[in-house]
């Protein structure tokens, strides 16, 4: 008898009236396809057409849900709301999710295109996940430092605002903060009623985040960022119009909700959040941590397995440093040589502004040697621009802000300028090499461009598919490539890219540590500290990041294990047939994908390199 995944036998069950507000546990036995009652599709029907006009009808109902997402993306039509968070759409949404997964299990598969069916497949887990997902309630605790309705106005840094529509639809934004508010107290309220919250420690920074958002005048608010020189093709008349709409919505809608927020998570949520900081300790938590830790590696990998990998890997890493420590000729064990990396004022620059002129020479050495190392480059641009001051003190090192799929904004690798001395120089390279190119930048732009080179080929979805075990263990992975580059010539920069690794490295110790093992968050920073000699303030905010976001940082380092192995595969099946571009541009080719898609791609190019075909991409073996 076939076996069928849990998520369908749920999807079934919400679809007949079942599984009201909690999801049902995974059953322990597979459903027979009897009870799924799934409909064989006449042999007259056309699969690819059904699998291409769901996909088409899909990616408008996730731009329809993630209108903030469609902006980005250049899709206009709804640039005058934020998404819903009420909990009847979120379960109309998980209901439509399980109607989308029955809709594409009637899909003959087998009758597909290669092509077809590696979108059939991704499509699949997609929907499986969130529906999995859904399960364990994570939308219950949407608000803590790094989310919220408090850290809305980052979009002003993304949004390309131009006519005097693009104005009016954000002061209908300003207004739609006070309902984006009522929303997230909804969840918050139903999630203290059910035992789930937050860990208070990722709540506590809220306050103030709220409070810089409660301006005295209206023309402070950070919301009103774009207001403050409109383009000059906008006549002065309708420019003083729009400045006045916007500071009434600021004053009429966008103060109250936010001081109702602050009232209600210090008076009422922070005081009834958990003290403990491990998902293990919440209702299903064990459980959910487990789907976090397989979502995340696209792998099997148990917390345990995972746990032991890390300490391996933090005992190689510190081996290369010690070796790196006597090279540079430091008489000192690597505990204290970790306090002269982070102390040493030698190691950082006076202020910002010079701090970001660094980062940006590093990225235009790296551009011309690109080419070295692949065959297709992105045609997007991208730039370096520092972390808003106001998210700052709160947030980590650096990240990649996607470009627009329609070209219209470039990407960006934003740099945290935050206390300058704490930013030694010796991580920017590896830094520079993770978040821009050739790490996400150039991964992320050319996956956006996939789509649009493949002429309607390959459905939307696909530029925007994102497995965070391929995307950051691609970033991690890039790293590696600096000496390949020109980059790390200086040891410290050298060990400086070692520490990238540790860090990656003790992610998967103190991650696992905490939501699995009851670590304590000191003990979690203890050896983090004890591994690495990146900065006090960096190595909290990581660890309190990892509260917040249970099993996303486990990714990096076990996707740049996996590409690392099959280069290593492929190089030693290929010897001097072994072609760098060729393989970096398979790893790409499909966009991103989950790390068993990724390993079947790289053995049907070995198995075609040996046999002197040239594969395309698009055409080769689905899984």
């Amino acid at each position: 008898m076939k076996t069928i995944h849990y998520t369908t036998a749920l999807a079934v069950a919400l679809l007949a009236g079942g599984c009201a507000g909690k999801a049902a546990k995974p059953p322990v036995a597979a459903v027979p396809p009897a009870v799924l009652a799934l409909k064989a599709p006449p042999a007259n029907v056309d699969p690819a057409k059904q699998l291409s006009e769901l996909l088409a009808a899909e990616w408008q109902r996730w731009l329809r849900n993630n209108p903030e997402e469609a902006s980005l993306l250049g899709d206009h039509r709804y640039d005058d709301r934020w998404s819903d968070y009420s909990l009847a759409t979120i379960e109309a949404r998980h209901r439509a999710d399980a109607a989308a997964l029955l809709k594409l299990l009637e899909i003959d598969r087998e009758r597909l295109s290669p092509a077809g069916q590696l979108n059939f497949d991704l499509y699949r887990q997609q929907l499986e996940r969130a529906i999995e997902d859904h399960r364990y309630r994570n939308f219950l605790m949407p608000l803590h430092h790094l989310s919220g309705p408090q850290l809305a106005d980052q979009m002003t840094e993304l949004l390309q605002l131009a006519t005097v529509a693009d104005y009016e639809h954000w002061i209908a934004r300003i207004r739609g903060v006070a309902p984006m508010v009522e929303q997230t107290i909804e969840l918050l309220r139903t999630g203290l009623a059910e035992g789930r919250s937050a860990p208070a420690i990722t709540v506590k920074r809220v306050p103030a985040q709220i409070d810089r958002q409660l301006v005295r005048k209206p023309d402070a608010s950070p919301f009103y960022a774009p207001f403050v020189q409109l383009p000059d093709s906008i006549p002065a008349a309708e420019q003083a119009r729009l400045r006045a709409s916007a500071q009434a919505a600021i004053s009429e809608a966008l103060l109250p909700a936010y001081q109702q927020l602050r009232r209600y998570v210090v008076d009422d949520y922070l005081p009834h959040c958990r003290d403990s900081i491990g998902l293990a300790a919440i209702t299903d938590g064990r459980d959910a941590y487990i789907f976090a830790a397989r979502t995340s590696t696209t792998t099997d990998l148990s917390p345990d397995e995972i746990h032991e990998l890390g300490l391996r890997e933090v005992a190689r890493i510190r081996g290369e440093m010690e070796a790196i420590r006597k090279s540079v000729g430091y008489g000192g064990n690597l505990k204290s040589f970790f306090g002269y990396l982070r102390s040493d004022p030698k190691f950082f620059h006076k202020d910002g502004a010079a701090l970001l002129l660094a980062y940006r020479d590093i990225a235009k050495r790296i551009d011309p040697e690109l080419p070295k190392l692949f065959g297709k480059l992105p045609r997007q641009p991208y730039g370096v621009r520092a972390v808003p001051a106001a998210q700052a003190p709160d947030t980590h090192t650096a990240y990649y802000q996607p470009g627009a799929a329609d070209g219209s904004r470039a990407g960006n690798f934003y740099a945290n300028l935050y206390k300058p001395g704490s930013r030694p120089k010796w991580e920017q390279e590896a830094l520079t090499a993770h978040e821009a190119v050739p790490g996400h930048h150039l991964q992320i732009a050319l996956q956006q461009e996939l789509v649009a080179d493949a002429g309607g080929a390959l459905p939307d979805f696909r530029s925007q598919i994102s497995f965070t075990a391929f995307v950051e263990g691609w970033a991690l992975y890039a790293e590696s490539l600096g000496p390949e580059i020109g980059l790390y010539q200086d040891p410290y920069s050298k060990f400086g890219q070692l520490t990238y690794e540790m860090w990656r490295a003790v992610r998967l110790v103190v991650d696992t540590g905490m939501h699995w093992k009851g670590w304590s968050r000191q003990q979690a920073i203890d050896f983090f500290k004890a591994n690495t000699p990146r900065a006090e303030l960096d190595i909290v905010n990581e660890i309190d990041r990892y509260i917040a976001w249970p099993g996303q940082a486990l990714a990096y380092k076990i996707g740049e294990l996996k590409i690392k192995e099959l280069r290593a595969r492929a190089q030693a099946a290929l010897g001097p047939n072994f072609d760098l571009r060729s393989f970096h541009d398979t790893v790409l080719g499909s966009g991103a994908i989950p790390l068993d898609m990724l390993e079947r791609n790289i053995d049907a190019w070995i198995a075609a390199r040996q046999a002197g075909v040239v594969v395309k991409l698009r055409d080769a073996p689905a899984p």
